[in-house]
């Protein structure tokens, strides 16, 4: 990781010392130039850039988000529409009214066959509080133990769950509350409940 930063807070108020912390300063991360330069989003200017679009330019910047998605019913109206405004009629908002995905397809499917990324690691699992934590995108509860999966591995287990699932009559729209560790199958359980359209709940 990189070299920690301390800087102190100009904010005044609770919300300024809550974020500030003992003392009124906070500490920060700077990721390494390498991790830096192949990110999606490589610098805190870069982020700024994007939300201020996603905020002036919702339309063009969501836009342009759902293009990197596989759509089986592209968008065939307006893409947003909305009103906030009480004067003008009933308060709603409208994302792609219309369209239809499936998120699992996106994240799995696509990148085995598509993308061909079988074998890069879709996510580390760790329960060790060691240098490899900032790797990890999940952290179980017994400590020491580590795992990686491919996206491979993961559209297999995935696929195979989703079976399970239809096995016990789970149809498309049914609820499933998912009551699970943080472990990996409750990755593979969510992703499952949305390949076949059920809805899920984590408790």
């Amino acid at each position: 990781m990189g070299l920690p930063e301390e800087r102190v807070r100009s904010g005044s108020g609770s919300r300024g010392q809550e974020e500030a912390g003992a003392g009124g300063r906070a500490r920060s991360w700077s990721p390494p130039p390498e991790v830096s330069r192949s990110a999606h989003v490589p610098s805190l200017q870069r982020y700024r850039e994007l939300h201020r679009r996603s905020v002036e330019e919702p339309r063009e910047f969501w836009g342009d988000i759902a293009k990197e998605f596989y759509w089986k019913t592209p968008c065939p109206g307006p893409f947003l529409r909305y009103n906030f405004d009480v004067t003008k009629g009933k308060i709603f908002i409208e994302w792609m009214k219309g369209a239809t995905t499936n998120i699992c397809y996106n994240v799995l499917d696509r990148n085995v066959h598509e993308k061909k990324l079988g074998d890069k690691v879709a996510f580390y699992w760790s329960t060790s509080g060691n240098s490899s934590y900032r790797y990890t995108c999940r952290e179980g509860n017994e400590p020491g133990e580590t795992t990686q999966i491919t996206y491979h591995q993961l559209l297999v287990q995935v696929c195979q769950f989703s079976n399970v699932l239809r096995k016990q009559g789970i149809q498309k729209g049914d609820r499933v509350a998912i009551y699970m560790p943080m472990i990996p199958e409750l990755v593979v359980a969510m992703l499952a409940c949305a390949r076949i359209g059920a809805l899920h709940s984590i408790v």
